[in-house]
């Protein structure tokens, strides 16, 4: 969305609460812009019965509420519950809902496996990194990825790696990237799992994998390149006073990620 949108519908006194992302939405202007960024992560934990009764009584919209309750049971079709909800209050401009259009489109013809893997994407990029693990985990026991995409395998233990990463939990994320590289032998998979080994490891036992797995002198480089940026980064400063407070700040980031 460009610019400022102003609310033209009522503000909820109880605010309707988005379990997949942990978040209370106010009005009907949160509620499109949720829908309209999280294409995957539209369904019935959010579209439901609750959400009915959230519009029609907080909102005061009975109408929207009825025109969407036919479609909750079945939800054969994510348009049917989008539309009429954007068109409310006109939320997109003529261009944004070409653009939806195009990605409803998309949507619609992606195999039920690669939406999974999508929402397992969406749900990261919304740091709810426990709630992504567990849909990574359970695409990994399904047959027939590769036939479905070539390199969905690799990329669900890559991504795998990455929340586990996000929660600090290394060792796990090591298992992951090498998973991901034993998929596909490439050097950035193998660039993944060497950091993540090194975060991890003693240094004598980083060159010793070094030498192991025989690696190039190009990969190499890109390590040290890595770890030199790295080794430069400014430690967060906490001012006099303040460490309760940050400490209350990462604290709740952490709950929210694992979805607690």
């Amino acid at each position: 969305m460009s610019g400022y949108i102003l609310c033209q519908t009522k503000k909820a006194e109880k605010p309707y609460f988005v379990e997949n992302i942990s978040t209370n939405i106010y009005s009907l202007e949160e509620l499109c812009y949720y829908l309209y960024h999280n294409l995957y992560l539209v369904d019935s934990s959010v579209m439901n019965e609750g959400l009915c009764i959230w519009i029609s009584e907080e909102l005061d919209l009975p109408r929207l509420a009825a025109k969407l309750r036919p479609h909750l049971g079945k939800f054969a079709s994510i348009e049917d519950v989008l539309y009429p909800i954007f068109k409310e209050i006109n939320y997109l401009t003529y261009d944004e809902l070409k653009a939806l259009n195009v990605k409803l489109a998309k949507l619609d013809q992606e195999a039920p496996l690669l939406r999974q893997k999508q929402k397992g994407d969406a749900l990261v990029a919304n740091k709810m990194y426990v709630s992504a693990i567990k849909v990574y985990q359970q695409l990994l026991k399904k047959e027939g990825l590769e036939q479905v995409k070539p390199g969905l395998t690799m990329s669900i233990w890559h991504n795998l790696g990455c929340a586990y990463s996000y929660l600090f939990q290394m060792e796990k994320a090591v298992e992951c990237f090498w998973e991901a590289f034993l998929t596909e032998s490439s050097d950035k998979e193998l660039i993944c799992y060497l950091l993540a080994y090194r975060s991890v490891k003693k240094p004598e036992e980083y060159e010793k994998k070094l030498k192991e797995l025989n690696v190039s002198s190009e990969v190499k480089a890109a390590l040290k390149e890595a770890l030199d940026q790295f080794s430069q980064k400014k430690e967060i400063s906490i001012r006099p006073g303040r460490t309760d407070e940050m400490l209350e700040k990462l604290t709740g980031e952490y709950h929210r990620s694992t979805g607690s």
